[in-house]
């Protein structure tokens, strides 16, 4: 386990600035908020980047997924997996969901999801596009052997590539994220995965994120991985890959 400290200030002594994400702190005990998730997991990574955006204080619990512990069995009895946030001794699932809760129960600025009711919806709308396209063909380009087998599963890629570039000149209205001037839901739910979009691309030597056919989304990668609730925390793609060696990704797809 590990501790997230976020240095406690009076809110007298900070000022919002939207380009950098600062914002008064939410004046709440690390003890009352808890994450069970894993650092090479991109659903995990969401959650962080939301509760750093929110300037909360954590307690980290990094789980081991050979062995699930205890403490993530009772806190998710339905599906057994992370992300799981506990909020003064209640759990919440899916990271998604998480996201949105942090967001609602601190509603201090930067705000995560729009405040107009269509935007909302456009936002969970693409959020869900990735969970259904993205990370379930990056487990079967894993988990065949055989190129012409990996070849659907590329095409997908790069099928969500060509969409998410498209929406991200709709949504982000010329701003530098899919959410505007700061880190919305979209750039989460998609971002978060930039660490195995990397390790995809270096265990196969298959370039995907290309700034001749993606521009915006190579630009907005750029920013966003550096931006100040991100960085630090989208895994380097050699470790992914050598983890990537010791899952049994033919199990995970037949599981899911």
């Amino acid at each position: 386990m590990s501790m997230v400290k976020v240095p406690l200030v009076t809110r007298m002594s900070m000022q919002f600035n939207k380009r950098t994400n600062s914002n008064p702190i939410c004046m709440v005990k690390s003890s009352e908020v808890k994450l069970i998730g894993k650092w090479s997991s991109s659903y995990t990574i969401r959650v962080k980047i939301a509760l750093n955006m929110k300037s909360l204080e954590y307690e980290n619990i990094e789980e081991t997924l050979k062995h699930k512990s205890d403490l993530l069995l009772h806190s998710n009895p339905v599906y057994a997996r992370i992300p799981v946030l506990i909020h003064r001794d209640r759990p919440i699932s899916e990271s998604l969901v998480i996201v949105e809760y942090i967001d609602e129960t601190w509603p201090t600025p930067p705000s995560i999801l729009p405040s107009h009711p269509y935007d909302r919806a456009l936002a969970r709308f693409w959020a869900t596009y990735i969970d259904d396209k993205w990370f379930p063909s990056m487990k079967c380009i894993f988990a065949f052997e055989a190129e012409e087998e990996r070849k659907p599963y590329f095409e997908v890629l790069e099928e969500v590539l060509e969409r998410m570039e498209d929406a991200f000149g709709k949504c982000s209205k010329g701003e530098p994220f899919f959410g505007g001037d700061t880190i919305g839901f979209i750039d989460i739910a998609f971002g978060s995965f930039l660490g195995w979009l990397s390790a995809v691309e270096q265990k196969f030597e298959r370039k995907l994120l290309i700034e001749a056919k993606f521009p915006a989304l190579v630009k907005w990668a750029e920013r966003f991985a550096v931006d100040p609730a991100v960085k630090g925390l989208i895994p380097e793609a050699d470790k992914l890959v050598e983890l990537s060696k010791s899952i049994k990704w033919r199990a995970a797809i037949e599981k899911k």
